[in-house]
């Protein structure tokens, strides 16, 4: 151990005192193809080639945003990476890909070990819930880049899909219906604009505050986990014809839903046709916001958008709510210039 090192404020002792409490968490995450434990230099994990005729790696990269904040303010912790596992394996899922790997990386200003194992335990169950295996990682503490108490979070996703099943929305056609499934909350977008509206930077009074109509404190809501996706739309693929996905992050309906769509393609959405979360109406209330900005900022009360032929949708809905989630029909695929009307 360097002591010069510790008196700069980086505590090489405390970095290895968090690898040893987070190690039950991570190993809960293996699979069977995971070849190497925690403390590498490398994650080692064998794919099954004999599962595919034609493999195809997709991955996908993200992180928390300021989100963080509120966790931070709250020193809550443990759900936190959750979000930050959904917001990648939310992703690589729209091509229909299996989640198979995942590795975070942390940077704090200070190592606190405990903090650092209630983060990776929100990891590690985000992790369980998609199915991906933790197979590596990084904590680098940075003193003077990021205050005693800051830390950011950002991750990063692999996972296959065999090339014949690809997901890209190049089927879609006229006609074809949007299946909505339903979000747990503001997931992991639009927190600088919340944080304006409801005053909170800095302010932890507010996040305790009780509102009737939220069922919870404000703090409680803005800290709901974002919901991981992967396992009900693996289920719909293999019974339903799914031809296209979107998962409605940063940008809300108005960036998102284009994504799934091919040229000569709109998208029609009904507003009414789905539940829009107590928090969304708060926030359009409390920062005066019009209907669109809502639209084109957060997700609205629908995470995830699937479309499929319209004979399909009414079942895929069924079974999407026997797997315990909400789903609607939220609106269809029409001829147009590549957009989204909501109506």
């Amino acid at each position: 151990m360097s002591e010069s090192y510790k008196a700069a404020g980086v505590d090489v002792e405390a970095g290895y005192q968090a690898v040893r409490l987070m190690k039950k968490y991570v190993e809960k995450t293996f699979t069977k193809g995971v070849l190497s434990g925690i403390g590498g230099f490398g994650g080692l994990f064998e794919i099954d080639v004999t599962e595919y005729k034609q493999l195809v790696l997709v991955s996908g990269t993200d992180g928390v945003g300021t989100k963080l904040k509120i966790a931070i303010m709250m020193d809550k912790h443990d759900t936190i990476g959750q979000d930050c596992v959904a917001m990648c394996v939310n992703d690589i899922i729209c091509s229909g890909a299996k989640p198979l790997i995942f590795l975070d990386y942390i940077a704090v200003g200070k190592n606190v070990p405990e903090k650092i194992a209630q983060i990776v335990k929100g990891i590690s169950e985000g992790c369980i819930a998609s199915g991906a295996a933790l197979v590596g990682g990084e904590t680098a503490e940075m003193p003077g880049f990021y205050d005693i108490d800051e830390y950011d979070l950002a991750g990063f996703a692999v996972g296959a899909v065999e090339k014949s099943k690809i997901i890209d929305g190049s089927r879609l056609e006229e006609g074809d219906a949007l299946v909505g499934i339903a979000s747990s909350g503001i997931h992991s977008n639009g927190y600088s604009l919340v944080r304006k509206v409801f005053n909170i930077s800095g302010n932890t009074e507010k996040l305790g505050q009780y509102f009737d109509v939220l069922g919870c404190t404000l703090g409680e809501a803005l800290l709901k986990p974002t919901k991981i996706y992967v396992k009900p739309v693996l289920s719909v693929i293999e019974k339903f014809d799914v031809k296209s996905i979107s998962h409605i992050t940063g940008g809300g309906f108005y960036e998102n839903i284009p994504r799934m769509l091919p040229e000569g393609l709109c998208a029609r959405v009904d507003k009414s046709s789905f539940e829009v979360l107590p928090i969304f109406d708060l926030i359009a209330k409390e920062g005066a916001i019009g209907e669109k900005d809502m639209f084109g900022t957060f997700n609205m009360g629908v995470g995830m958008v699937l479309a499929l032929p319209k004979a399909q949708a009414e079942d895929a809905v069924a079974h999407l709510n026997h797997l315990g989630e909400k789903a609607y029909i939220i609106g269809e695929v029409a001829k147009g210039e590549n957009g989204v009307e909501i109506c």
